[in-house]
């Protein structure tokens, strides 16, 4: 194969679009270290999950002081849940070498992993802070969105995770991804012993852009609901119906897939995930309408008031005990739970303009 024949190394093209971008992964370097475009696409999408979702804890019947403990150990889970996910995929590459074990700039985050190990820390720390798990698993299902959405360009800009060839004006190519193909189609490649028939010359499935924008679409979806839910867990099962659904589809073009023998791990993963969400969706829907009482949500029981006023208190500079007898001897009326401010519009009367004023049981 003639070299001079691809694109430079950090070009990118969206030929049928004229679209042509120079991106090179690397952001700037600090006293010799490397900081890469991935990381800070990421560390973005954090961000701006955080900003989103902390604000509305309250809406959700929680004490954010408690609540971002469970942040913090679930974004420490998540990280490392989607390295050892992803290293365990492709153990042999990796076990021989420890240090790219835990070298994660250029890459090599499973989101499933991410996933399973943000839920898992989140709800270990989540019963130490007495932290409700399921109205915590409906707000922070709203940051997944907003992050995953983000993050997915830093893949853009290492020029990875792309799909199968295509001729769709959304098509993309570049140096990588052109090297990439060759490399996985020689005779000891990936995507030749995976049955792949990929040509580096034509473009491919930008499979990046379709995973944010779905992300990103599913975020205001979901969070336009999240003051309609019906119990809590409502907005987590929509989340993993939502994204499950997704993954399934893109997974089946993308051309790094994680293989089990001839499987796909993510995509037979998120098939699963999708039809246990739809179904327990189902099964409580079935449930509410035979005994609507017994799925109050936690944001209007005693226990949330309780909590969060014994939070308000400590911030204004009470001891622990005062600000626990202060909240105990609080009736609801007092504690202003109900006043959310966080939003820019009233999103009631959105609501009542496009769809009616439903009764509550109306699903």
């Amino acid at each position: 194969m003639n070299e001079t024949t691809f694109l430079e190394t950090h070009e990118i093209q969206f030929p049928e679009l004229g679209w042509k971008f120079h991106i090179d992964p690397t952001a700037f370097t600090v006293f010799g270290f490397q900081i890469q475009w991935y990381g800070i696409i990421i560390t973005i999408g954090l961000i701006l999950a955080l900003i989103y979702v902390l604000p509305r804890m309250k809406r959700f019947g929680l004490d954010a002081d408690r609540a971002i403990d469970v942040i913090i150990g679930g974004v420490i889970g998540g990280i490392v849940g989607a390295r050892i996910y992803y290293v365990l995929m492709r153990w042999d590459e990796y076990k021989w070498d420890w240090k790219a074990i835990i070298n994660t700039r250029n890459g090599g985050l499973a989101i499933f992993g991410g996933i399973i190990g943000g839920i898992l820390i989140g709800y270990i720390i989540a019963r130490i802070r007495k932290v409700k798990a399921l109205p915590m698993l409906d707000v922070v299902s709203l940051g997944f969105l907003i992050g995953q959405g983000i993050g997915r360009w830093g893949n853009f800009v290492n020029q990875e995770a792309f799909g199968t060839n295509t001729d769709s004006f959304l098509g993309m190519t570049g140096g990588t991804i052109q090297r990439t193909i060759a490399d996985g189609m020689s005779m000891d490649g990936d995507m030749y012993k995976n049955g792949l028939e990929m040509l580096w010359e034509k473009p491919v499935h930008p499979c990046f852009l379709y995973e944010s924008i779905w992300c990103l679409l599913g975020f205001v979806i979901l969070a336009f609901w999240s003051k309609r839910r019906k119990y809590d867990g409502q907005i987590f099962l929509m989340y993993l119906t939502w994204y499950g659904a997704e993954r399934f589809l893109v997974e089946g073009i993308r051309t790094d897939s994680l293989m089990l023998g001839n499987i796909r791990v993510s995509q037979a993963l998120a098939a699963v995930i999708f039809v246990a969400s739809v179904i327990l969706q189902i099964v409580f829907f079935i449930r509410r309408k035979r005994d609507p009482e017994s799925f109050v949500l936690y944001a209007n029981t005693e226990e949330s008031h309780r909590l969060i006023e014994e939070s308000r208190r400590k911030r204004m500079g009470l001891s622990k005990e005062d600000a626990k007898a202060g909240a105990d001897s609080e009736d609801d009326d007092d504690l202003d739970i109900f006043n959310d401010d966080d939003d820019d519009f009233d999103e009631d009367e959105l609501e009542s303009s496009l769809l009616g004023d439903d009764d509550d049981d109306d699903d």
